[in-house]
């Protein structure tokens, strides 16, 4: 039965993830756990236990892509970028999500897109092409790639809460990086036709004649013209091979060592696969590229996943706590209504996640509990696109990729929703879901 003391421990998790999720990052983690604090010293329950292997796997990836990124590694990725964006400048509606994707696919982390974003928005002014339909079917398509990379903290939540299931790091890609792409283009063609053409749009043309726009000329950035250093090629190499390692290794049992243990067999489990080769991965790019000791933890890519590391253990620690303790009471009023109409489980999903704003942490949180519903894990796979809703709030990347369309028509809007980014990301999370449910029936 539910009582008084449950409602209040749950207006406790709400309230500490409203906090949370005003201030994100640290401050997401630090409400989590405030909320466990006063779950058990409070209410006496009995404290949950943190996803330890997800947060280990997370910081093995975020220390092998910050030394990456020390190598140059980050910066000669973007110049290619810059490079095959302005090879097809006509098409930038298109090219422009597609290559922002493939990098954040490849480094596992929106970082790398960030800095090309000012060249999509240039490109498209360049050939008088609306920047608002590329500009913001890039931010998206680059903020969900982490479904698709093997290299992601969201990706190392999923792996984590889904190879006790059986599930390899081969298996979850079979089906996010073919729902990824399909779903890329759902974004796309939402936003081919979008608005006037920009010679006809009221903001351009009062930007034109009160002289805050003039032409843009397209010139290369110094990631271009500068040679990339051989220490950046051979840390993007090494890189390469590190990923491939962990898919071929993870995805065959053959290859996998196992050992005897009270008189059962006992597989080397995929979590610590991964984090042995991202930290190995991660040695050899120092060892080899020659890496200076100062540049392992400087820059970007380090102090944005630790905090992300933050944030997944309060969070997930407080969810825990609580869903742990009450685990029969959900399993009893909701899991009747999850499994016969799992379309309600997405649409929780994906308001949960608008007010989270990290993937990773809505991965960890949602998918036990989906889990624990009596919801497959075949089918969680493939809705997995439903936890990806945190463009619904603008963030720092949609706020910031509006002051690079300097044309104006890229917008926040009045009413905090009405803004350029929700079409292409609605676009995304439906069909996403559609054909991730369809595609795991037929790869699972």
């Amino acid at each position: 039965m539910v009582d008084v003391q449950f409602w209040l421990q749950l207006a406790v998790v709400l309230v500490c993830l409203a906090v949370g999720g005003r201030f994100g990052g640290v401050g997401l983690g630090a409400a989590g756990g405030f909320g466990v604090s006063i779950l058990v010293l409070g209410f006496g329950m009995q404290p949950g236990s943190p996803p330890v292997s997800v947060l280990l796997i997370i910081t093995a990836v975020i220390a092998c892509t910050s030394v990456l990124q020390g190598s140059g590694g980050l910066d000669y990725l973007v110049g290619l970028a810059e490079k095959l964006l302005r090879k097809w400048p006509r098409a930038i509606n298109f090219v422009g999500p597609v290559v922002c994707s493939i990098f954040v696919i490849f480094v596992g982390t929106a970082y790398v897109a960030f800095a090309v974003y000012p060249v999509v928005a240039e490109v498209a002014a360049s050939q008088k092409i609306r920047p608002e339909r590329a500009v913001s079917a890039s931010v998206i398509c680059a903020g969900i790639g982490v479904m698709a990379s093997p290299m992601s903290a969201a990706m190392a939540a999923m792996v984590g809460i889904m190879s006790a299931y059986g599930y390899t790091l081969l298996d979850i890609l079979s089906v996010s990086v073919p729902t990824y792409f399909i779903a890329v283009l759902a974004a796309c063609l939402s936003v081919n036709w979008r608005g006037c053409e920009l010679e006809k749009d009221p903001e351009f043309l009062h930007r034109v004649q009160t002289g805050q726009y003039t032409e843009l000329q397209v010139t290369h950035t110094d990631r271009i013209t500068q040679e990339p250093t051989k220490g950046a090629k051979i840390g993007v190499l090494i890189f390469a091979i590190g990923i491939l390692t962990s898919i071929t290794i993870g995805s065959s049992e053959s290859l996998r060592p196992s050992w005897e243990i009270a008189g059962k067999i006992s597989q080397l489990p995929i979590p610590s696969l991964i984090q042995m080769v991202m930290l190995a991965t991660a040695l050899l790019i120092i060892v080899v590229c020659k890496v200076p000791s100062d540049k392992f933890a400087s820059g970007s890519v380090f102090r944005s996943g630790l905090i992300g590391v933050v944030g997944v253990f309060g969070i997930s620690w407080l969810t825990g706590t609580f869903f742990d303790t009450h685990k029969d009471v959900f399993v009893h009023y909701f899991s009747d209504i999850a499994s016969s109409s799992p379309i309600i489980f997405c649409v929780v999903c994906f308001c949960f996640s608008s007010v989270i704003f990290s993937p990773t942490v809505s991965t960890t949180i949602l998918m036990p509990i989906g889990l624990a519903l009596g919801l497959s894990p075949q089918l969680l796979v493939g809705i997995w696109a439903s936890c990806y809703g945190d463009f619904v709030i603008p963030g720092g990347a949609q706020i910031g990729c509006t002051a690079f369309d300097r044309t104006g028509t890229t917008r926040l809007g009045s009413f905090v929703f009405n803004h350029s980014y929700m079409r292409p990301g609605l676009a995304f999370v439906i069909v996403g879901t559609a054909a991730g449910w369809f595609i795991s029936q037929m790869m699972l």
